[in-house]
């Protein structure tokens, strides 16, 4: 048997694998981790945000490693019916900075960029060049993959980092503004004031097909920018498509990417947010539980990680009969009128909500009184059959 080269490999440098390779670096500095990621640099081109509600204390301290926007004061959110403010404090990280925190923090050779991973087994990963990477762990943090075990719609945006000619004017966030025209699903415009002159302009659909036209929501940014006078630069853009999961066959899902010894974590492993597609609260809480466990082979550690993400499943069923009615029984052009409602409710409901620990009173609360859609869909909806989370023909 050849020696090992690391004891710990990662397969993707993405969120998942970048905040469980920092994890392990700050708690278990013995051992030598790899991550193994097919981009030039680790976390791709992606921005996350967050509520500062969405952390425990220990996460907080690990995200702490990374530069963030930070608003103290909390956010925005405006609707053809409804504007309020919420005092949640919110952050948001640039993958950019997420990847030059990682590479000062990790030590020098843990990060391995622009290697594609080939092959993985539960004692090793073999790159596409051929050479082979032998680990005590293995662990999949590859991303989200079509497939037909789960079901759901889809969220697709574009997103601008804008460099203003003159100050916005603009001190807080508005995570959703949803006064723009509705196009085929709920449509709402984000917006980050990173400094005075620097904006970050997302356009943000809640749709039912996987399909990004990137010419339209260029244009309909364009427009956005010109109505408030934000003239200026694009310095960065980026796109994406994300699963809104409503239903689904878990295990078949779980096995769909199963490869044994292997762990599998992020969201190819579930650990996401039904209705929001949010993963960054749920990357890091599993980052914490890898460094925990850092002394487990892979033929121990995958078996765990796959109950922790069944768990989440049956914890957040909650969100996928939400996601069912808002694409099954609100009319596309009206889907707006859900978020208006939800966002009407206590603030400390909307942070549990977020963070994906609503309680059964909660739960109560967001669907007692007059219901957003038509009973009569809601019931259809509910017992119809969902189209698969399949990529686009």
């Amino acid at each position: 048997m050849e020696p090992q080269t690391c004891d710990i490999a990662l397969v993707g440098g993405g969120l998942a694998g970048g905040l469980a390779a920092l994890a392990l670096a700050r708690s278990r500095p013995d051992l030598v981790v790899r991550v193994i990621e097919g981009g030039e640099a680790a976390g791709g081109n992606h921005r996350w945000s967050w509520f500062a509600s969405d952390l425990s204390p220990a996460g907080t301290a690990l995200m702490d490693a990374f530069p963030q926007a930070r608003w103290e004061e909390g956010y925005d959110v405006a609707f053809p019916a409804r504007t309020r403010h919420l005092p949640t404090p919110y952050r948001s990280l640039a993958s950019p900075d997420f990847a030059a925190a990682l590479r000062a923090a990790l030590p020098r050779g843990t990060l391995l960029t622009g290697r594609q991973a080939a092959a993985l087994d539960g004692a090793s990963v073999t790159l596409a060049d051929g050479t082979r990477i032998a680990a005590r762990t293995v662990i999949d943090a590859r991303g989200f993959a079509p497939t037909p075990h789960l079901a759901g719609g889809w969220q697709v945006f574009m997103g601008r980092t804008l460099r203003c000619e003159h100050p916005h004017g603009l001190t807080r966030p508005t995570i959703m503004d949803a006064r723009v025209e509705q196009l085929g699903g709920y449509r709402f415009v984000y917006v980050l004031p990173l400094g005075e002159h620097e904006l970050f302009v997302e356009d943000t659909y809640y749709q039912d097909a996987p399909l990004l036209d990137q010419a339209a929501l260029a244009a309909r940014l364009d427009a956005y920018a010109a109505e408030r006078s934000w003239a200026g630069e694009i310095v960065a853009e980026e796109t994406g498509v994300l699963p809104v999961v409503t239903a689904g066959d878990f295990a078949a899902w779980q096995a769909q990417h199963r490869i044994k010894g292997v762990a599998v974590i992020g969201a190819r492993g579930g650990f996401v947010h039904p209705l929001t597609s949010y993963t960054l609260p749920f990357a890091v809480e599993t980052a914490l539980a890898i460094a925990a466990q850092a002394d487990l082979a892979g033929e121990r550690l995958a078996p765990l990680l796959e109950e922790r993400a069944r768990r989440h499943w049956q914890a957040t069923r909650f969100y996928r009969l939400l996601g069912t009615m808002l694409f099954g029984a609100a009319e596309p052009q009206h889907r707006w009128r859900v978020f208006a409602r939800f966002y009407g409710l206590p603030v400390p409901l909307i942070e549990r909500f977020y963070a994906g620990r609503s309680t059964l009173a909660d739960q109560a609360r967001i669907l007692c009184g007059r219901p957003p859609v038509p009973i009569g869909r809601a019931v259809r909806a509910l017992a119809a059959s969902q189209p698969p989370l399949k990529a686009a023909a």
